[in-house]
């Protein structure tokens, strides 16, 4: 009598009913053939630095520093376990040392790392898991790119009466975000670019707005960094997004002062950009009713397009 043992592997949800090995099943079970099939499910923590320690032959209390990571970032995925391990291995983030006789690795640079394109496109399904409150506090972040400080995130904490701060460390232990060096740091682009997609193209322009002038500092203060950002929110949701015909000035204004700044760092490509924006939000008539502010702004932008070597 003649047998034959059958193996193979595949991704949940990857065989349907068009898959040739899906008819296989099927005859299988009309010919009553035994089988099996097993589903592996993701690896506890622990387990996870059981099979590090093992794979770098060393022991589990001197791996657990790098298993954490390994888990924040993959959620314990064995298929993403094994990709990211030879992502750092390739990029000598996970190394071995001659000297010592065992690897090594630097727990810092890892957690920063980015992700593979296969776990992040993971991870940033795991989105639509998390309550309401954290996927609005994510899509707060998206809007200021790939990272934003804490205090950034603080300030704005007040104005839209929300606790992001909490939010956010709860995506942080999802494997979203990472936190570090002070600011909150998305995980992968493609997580960014999916969390900012989740809003509707009109709604960002108003939520750039909003948060630019909940950050920016009143005339006096010398707080740098959230003009910069503020201003820079506000370019993002553009002249259409005020609804408050007061409002252009003082994002005029706003936009004058950064540029201003910009050319204090010598930075005269973002100084024109800065002047050139500020004078797209000067409605009609703003020769008569903000003479000085156009005058302003008109005189450094082609300033700076001569030095820039625009004519």
């Amino acid at each position: 009598r003649k047998q034959f043992f059958f193996y193979g592997c595949c991704r949940e949800g990857a065989i349907d009913e068009n898959h040739p090995l899906w008819k296989i099943f099927l005859r299988a079970k009309l010919l009553e053939v035994k089988y099996t099939n097993v589903t592996l499910g993701y690896f506890e923590e622990e387990t996870l630095n059981t099979m590090v320690s093992e794979t770098l032959r060393l022991s589990p209390r001197l791996t657990r520093s790098l298993s954490s990571v390994i888990y924040h970032k993959t959620k314990g995925n064995p298929l993403f376990v094994s990709q990211l391990m030879l992502s750092l291995s390739k990029e000598g983030l996970l190394r071995p040392s001659l000297s010592r006789r065992r690897w090594e690795w630097d727990k810092e640079k890892i957690r920063n790392q980015k992700l593979p394109d296969d776990v992040a496109m993971f991870i940033t399904e795991s989105i639509q898991a998390l309550s309401a409150d954290v996927k609005s506090s994510i899509c707060v972040l998206s809007c200021f790119g790939a990272s934003a400080d804490i205090t950034v995130i603080k300030t704005l904490d007040g104005a839209l009466n929300k606790n992001l701060v909490d939010n956010l460390d709860v995506a942080v232990r999802e494997g979203l975000l990472d936190k570090a060096d002070d600011k909150y740091r998305f995980s992968h682009d493609r997580i960014q670019e999916a969390a900012y997609n989740m809003m509707e193209i009109l709604d960002r322009c108003h939520f750039h707005f909003f948060y630019g002038m909940a950050l920016a500092p009143a005339d006096g203060e010398t707080d740098d960094s959230l003009l910069l950002i503020a201003a820079n929110q506000l370019n993002l949701a553009g002249p259409e997004a005020v609804q408050d015909k007061s409002q252009n000035a003082t994002v005029a204004n706003l936009n004058l002062r950064a540029g201003k700044k910009a050319m204090e760092m010598s930075d005269f490509v973002a100084a024109y950009f800065y002047f050139d924006n500020g004078i797209s939000f000067l409605r009609k008539k703003h020769w008569e009713e903000y003479y000085a502010l156009s005058l302003e702004l008109f005189d450094l932008a082609a300033k700076c397009a001569l030095t820039n070597g625009d004519t």
